[in-house]
């Protein structure tokens, strides 16, 4: 198993990063919030999750290990793979899953693309009891803050990168941005959840 990546940011894209180690390139699937807080020249460590298929190999990274070990966690619920897991992720911070799990709310499970109600009842079910307690303040996340003067240019990629429409995403960006304009830093990571929240709503 390959724990973590750590290296200079060789290039991003909006669902990679490519890392330098050793003089190889590695590429590594990424969700929005963890990608917006790293810079093409600088160096990141990457808590990382090797998925092994019939056709492919594919590296997972994580901002810390407590969202790698989650991610892992979510696979083994049925129905659930390493995308539909990492978009959870991009969606709600590892305690806030937690939290909603605890507390038995399918709404917040629903607003993940992708989760419908028999879907957020199966995660419940399955979950009860082995994701633990929250660990931190609900939502907390250890990425960075994006730049503001870009952020909704990270946003927008972000939201093509999980696979939609540019329509949608250019709406999903105008529905956050006064959320966005409200603060001198706004945050990659946090805007994304609202909006694909706003985008859940409108489906």
């Amino acid at each position: 198993m390959i724990a973590f990546v750590s290296g200079p940011v060789a290039a991003l894209a909006p669902d990679t990063a490519v890392i330098e180690v050793g003089g190889i390139g590695m590429a590594v699937q990424c969700a929005p919030g963890t990608l917006a807080a790293l810079r093409i020249g600088q160096p990141a460590r990457l808590a990382t999750s090797l998925v092994v298929r019939e056709d492919s190999l594919t590296l997972y990274g994580f901002a810390d290990d407590d969202e790698r070990q989650v991610f892992e966690l979510l696979q083994t619920v049925s129905g659930v793979g390493p995308r539909l897991a990492q978009t959870m992720l991009a969606v709600h911070a590892p305690d806030a899953l937690r939290t909603a799990v605890a507390a038995g709310d399918e709404k917040a499970l629903m607003a993940v693309p992708g989760i419908g109600k028999k879907g957020a009842q199966r995660l419940l079910l399955e979950l009860k009891d082995r994701l633990g307690a929250p660990t931190g303040p609900a939502g907390a996340r250890g990425i960075g803050s994006s730049v503001g003067a870009s952020w909704h240019e990270q946003l927008h990629a972000a939201l093509l990168g999980l696979g939609y429409a540019n329509r949608e995403a250019d709406e999903a960006v105008a529905a956050v941005t006064p959320q966005a304009e409200a603060s001198d830093r706004p945050n990659v990571g946090a805007l994304l959840r609202a909006a694909l929240q706003t985008l859940n709503r409108t489906r």
